[in-house]
């Protein structure tokens, strides 16, 4: 499952809002997309929130996998965080397959969404690899109808501990050349930045909403 909610063009007006607000719980479920190159560190974002997070609410992360342990469709995980004005917000995180041959799947993850989280890999030798998938996660966005400009948007640098890394700067204006994009420095395995990425976009969402 994808997502339950009606379809929807995130932010084209207030009253978006009624389309994934459940009135009688009290509950505004939204949801964030992890999207990057093969191999960036997606899952393994997702793999720690569970581990510091999610784990203690019970609750579960949902991987399917090929036989390389490359993720295959979706990694799921709902969270749940303080009320906001009397309302739950439910946040569903999402990464999207990073092989090239699963194109459609990246798009189909990406309907519905409310934030993203772009992970890029620093290491030399991935710089067009950050770029092609920059390139085509805003073509699947149009695609879908909407304005990418328009949609809450982190980069995270991840693998920042491994020798011949790019450059922050080098990073930033590849991916964010004219667009002001906050970003965070990270190292997924050992969980740095990971929780800083992820409150900050959930912070953008929530006041977008």
């Amino acid at each position: 499952m994808i997502s339950s909610r009606t379809s929807r063009r995130p932010w084209t007006t207030c009253l978006v809002i009624d389309m994934y607000l459940n009135w009688k719980k009290r509950e505004l479920d939204l949801k964030i997309v992890y999207y990057g190159p093969p191999r960036s560190g997606k899952t393994t974002n997702l793999e720690q929130i569970y581990a510091k997070v999610g784990r203690k609410q019970g609750r579960r992360l949902v991987t399917l996998k090929t036989e390389g342990d490359r993720t295959l469709f979706f990694d799921f995980l709902p969270l749940e965080i303080g009320e906001l004005k009397g309302l739950k917000p439910r946040i569903n995180l999402y990464t999207v397959p990073g092989q090239s041959i699963y194109a459609a799947t990246r798009r189909i993850v990406l309907e519905e969404v409310d934030g993203i989280v772009f992970v890029a890999d620093s290491r030399r030798g991935r710089y067009y690899d950050n770029i092609q998938a920059m390139k085509e996660m805003k073509g699947h966005l149009r695609a879908l109808g909407y304005h990418w400009q328009d949609i809450p948007l982190v980069l995270q640098f991840n693998k920042r501990d491994l020798p011949g890394v790019y450059s922050v700067e080098t990073l930033r204006r590849s991916l964010s050349p004219t667009e002001n994009l906050p970003y965070y420095e990270s190292v997924a395995v050992q969980g740095i930045g990971v929780t800083a990425t992820l409150k900050r976009i959930i912070a953008l969402v929530l006041a977008r909403v």
